[in-house]
């Protein structure tokens, strides 16, 4: 019904991709494969989608991605996440794909957040907030899938007032993927919710207000073998990962497994890629980098090591989520 809802944005996404074609595919720069798991609190296992990369200029504005997989939770009567802990500076956004995601923060804010919706939190100058499996899915128990994706601030909103933005599934505009070559492909099957992006690239505004040009596509492709060209921005650094399945990247066709992570260069306006088994599931991330330095501590995302310091100040005194 989603869909339906959108067919209009689909033949704008086609009418974009037509022309696409003559344009310069952006090209490899690192492929990695997914890393051991830890624990953060004791709710959401998850591995470090960006291992050593996270908080460099080459996944900027992204920070980090933490990735928590499938996993199987038993009925409990215990709360399972992470009590409350602070955050300046950047943004956090929490998809969830199977299960619940119960959200409380110092600006009064809280919410439930299930398959296919996103919690998108900007910390800004400072939030408290904890994060948990909703009660009724604690009460029932199943199966238990989320990212969550830290984003950048440039130095001039790093102190803006924290903002929340509940985005639920039926709000995300869905369009359709076009195929690079003469195979017909079902439109509905191949499809990119676009969470974060813009008209012009798009064909549709995304359901996220962002303080950069940034993009973040939650793509479905049903039919291996079946090439694909995703519009994204020259200059923007750009990283897809794949949740589900197996995807061929770039003009090298070079493979990616699943839960393995490709990072592009920033040059190109389109990227390629085609499934290599069915109903894939890929998470692609870019933006324009904020050519700002990062210093990053816990949970504190500045400029500066001395801002840093002042954040940890300020929380001691009480000073952030107020």
């Amino acid at each position: 019904m989603v869909f339906e809802s959108h067919k209009n944005t689909c033949s704008a996404l086609t009418a974009e991709c037509s022309k696409v074609a003559s344009k310069k595919c952006k090209e490899i720069r690192e492929i990695l494969r997914a890393p051991p798991r830890h624990w953060v609190g004791n709710g959401f296992h998850v591995f470090p989608v960006f291992h050593d990369r996270a908080f460099t200029q080459e996944t900027s504005p992204w920070l980090m991605f933490d990735y928590a997989a499938p996993k199987d939770f038993e009925p409990s009567y215990e709360r399972r996440g992470v009590g409350r802990h602070p955050h300046r500076g950047f943004e956090t956004i929490t998809i969830a794909f199977r299960g619940e995601v119960e959200h409380g923060d110092s600006c009064g804010n809280r919410d439930v957040i299930g398959p296919g919706d996103v919690q998108w939190m900007t910390a800004a100058r400072g939030i408290v907030h904890e994060e948990f499996h909703s009660a009724n899915f604690q009460r029932t128990g199943g199966t238990f899938e989320m990212a969550q994706l830290w984003l950048n601030l440039p130095a001039k909103h790093k102190m803006d007032a924290p903002r929340y933005q509940p985005i639920l599934a039926k709000d995300i505009p869905i369009v359709a993927l076009n195929a690079t070559n003469s195979e017909t492909v079902d439109s509905e099957t191949n499809t990119i919710r676009v969470i974060a992006g813009d008209e012009e690239t798009y064909g549709v505004r995304g359901a996220a207000a962002t303080h950069t040009p940034v993009e973040l596509l939650d793509v479905r492709i049903a039919r291996p073998r079946v090439s694909f060209d995703v519009p994204v921005p020259e200059g923007h650094n750009t990283i897809v990962f794949v949740r589900r399945g197996g995807i061929t990247v770039g003009e090298e066709q070079k493979p990616v497994e699943r839960q393995g992570v490709a990072l592009m260069h920033s040059g190109g306006e389109v990227l390629r890629l085609a499934a290599t088994e069915q109903n894939t599931e890929l998470l692609i991330l870019a933006g324009e980098p904020i050519h700002e330095p990062i210093a990053a501590r816990g949970p504190f995302v500045m400029n500066t090591h001395q801002e840093i310091m002042q954040a940890n100040k300020d929380f001691m005194n009480g000073l952030i989520g107020q």
